[in-house]
C-alpha cells in the first residue's frame, strides 16, 4: 500500500527555506504567479508554513481560518472528554482542515498560523500533518513557504518533498545557514527530498564568489536574483509582490530560474 508521505509520479512538492530576512516569502509568492501564468502548475496548493503568515500579505489575500486554530480546537475538544468524543473529534479532522483551506481562482491556500496552547502535543501535530498529506493528493503542485529551519516543516507539514529551494542572501551567514540546512537534510534526515538547490537573492556583484560558495557546500545553483528596488519598495509599503510589473528585474530573473531550472515541464493539454 502506498503511504501518504510518498510523492505521486508527476506531483511537484516544492518548499522554500533559508534564514530569516532573505526574501523567502517574496520568492514563494512570485513563484506561484510564475507557475500560474506559465500554466505549469496544474492544480496548485500554497502552504504558508511560517507562523508570521507573510505569504498572505505578499499575495494580497486573507484567510478565514488557519491550521493553528484547528489545532487549538482539537486540543480544547479532547481535554476532559471521553474516548468516544475524542474519536468523533478525530473523525471530523478532515472536514476541519478542508474548512481551513481557501480556494481562489488560480490556487488554493492553507495557512498554518500560530498556536497558543503550550506543549508538544505531538499526536495532534501528527494528525494534522497526515491530514495535510491526504488533502494534498488532490493537487498537482504544492508550494510551501517555510519558516527558518526545517524542523517545523517536517513536524507540521510534510515528511517528503520533491524540491527543496534554499534561499540565501549574499552574506556569509546566509551561506552558512544554507550549508546547515543541507546537513540537516543529508545527515540528520530531518526531511526527505529528491532534489535540493540554492537561490542567491538580492545580489549586486560578487556572482563568481557566490557560485563558488554553492560549489563548496555542494548545493546545485538554481540561480541568482539581482537586487531589485521595486521589490524592496513593495515590501516596505506592504504591497503584494505578486503584483510586480513583469519586467521587474527580480521577477524576470526568478521566472527564468523557475521555468528553466526548477519545475518539471508539463505537457500542454
Amino acid at each position: 500500500m502506498k503511504m501518504a508521505s510518498e510523492i505521486d509520479s508527476g506531483k511537484q512538492i516544492m518548499a522554500v527555506v533559508g534564514k530569516g530576512g532573505v526574501g523567502k516569502t517574496a520568492i514563494t509568492a512570485m513563484t506561484s504567479r510564475i507557475l500560474v501564468e506559465s500554466k505549469q502548475a496544474g492544480n496548485l496548493l500554497l502552504i504558508d508554513a511560517d507562523p508570521a503568515m507573510g505569504l498572505l500579505t505578499a499575495l494580497g489575500i486573507s484567510v478565514r481560518r488557519t491550521m493553528g486554530q484547528v489545532r487549538e480546537d482539537i486540543i480544547r475538544g479532547v481535554i476532559g472528554t471521553d474516548s468516544k468524543q475524542k474519536q468523533e473529534m478525530v473523525n471530523s479532522l478532515d472536514y476541519m482542515a478542508f474548512e481551513a483551506m481557501d480556494e481562489l481562482d488560480d490556487y488554493a491556500i492553507l495557512a498554518m498560523g500560530r498556536t497558543e496552547t503550550l506543549g508538544c502535543y505531538c499526536p495532534v501535530n501528527d494528525l494534522l500533518r497526515g491530514t495535510i498529506e491526504v488533502l494534498s493528493k488532490s493537487f498537482d503542485t504544492i508550494l510551501i513557504d517555510g519558516e527558518a529551519g526545517l524542523e517545523q516543516l517536517n513536524r507540521q507539514v510534510m515528511r517528503r518533498i520533491s524540491t527543496l529551494i534554499v534561499v540565501s542572501d549574499a552574506t556569509a551567514r546566509g551561506v552558512e545557514t544554507a550549508e546547515m540546512i543541507k546537513g540537516m537534510v543529508e545527515n540528520d534526515k530531518v526531511i526527505k527530498c529528491e532534489r535540493m538547490g540554492i537561490i542567491f537573492n538580492r545580489v549586486s556583484g560578487n556572482e563568481d564568489i557566490l557560485t563558488k560558495a554553492a560549489e563548496r557546500i555542494g548545493l546545485e545553483l538554481f540561480g541568482i536574483i539581482p537586487q531589485d528596488e521595486q521589490i524592496a519598495y513593495y515590501d516596505l509599503m506592504a504591497k503584494p509582490v505578486i503584483e510586480l510589473p513583469a519586467e521587474s528585474p527580480g521577477f524576470s530573473a526568478l521566472r527564468d530560474i523557475v521555468l528553466n531550472n526548477i519545475i518539471k515541464i508539463r505537457a500542454s493539454n
